[in-house]
């Protein structure tokens, strides 16, 4: 590695995992993980200012739930602490992801490869 290069962290949580945000009300399963931050410039200045993470840490595509229903979020490892709820997480896309839960996390499903 030269000078230059950023070390790359190893990703704290797995693809399964349970999590919640560490401020806002949601919680979700893991369904994806990127070393760094691999979203668009317009997700990032979106982001309130003083809770802004760094771009140099792994961030989790999640399937998420709150009070007002599923969907996608992309969030910051800092940000996430694990959800030990155990309840499964109530997502249309989870069937399309994992095979079930085990042992507090999600299995997931063999997929096909193109």
């Amino acid at each position: 590695m030269n000078h230059n290069e950023t070390p790359i962290k190893t990703a704290r949580y797995r693809i399964g995992e349970l999590v919640r945000h560490r401020i806002y009300p949601f919680r979700g399963a893991i369904f994806d993980v990127d070393p760094v931050f691999d979203n668009d410039e317009e997700w990032w200045l979106s982001i309130p200012e003083d809770i802004g993470p760094k771009k140099d840490q792994p961030y989790y595509h999640l399937l998420a739930e709150n009070e007002e229903g599923p969907y996608i979020a992309y969030v910051s490892e800092q940000n996430l602490l694990n959800d030990d709820d155990g309840a499964p997480v109530r997502h249309p896309e989870v069937d399309d992801y994992f095979a079930g839960i085990e042992d507090g996390r999600y299995v997931r499903r063999d997929l096909p490869i193109n």
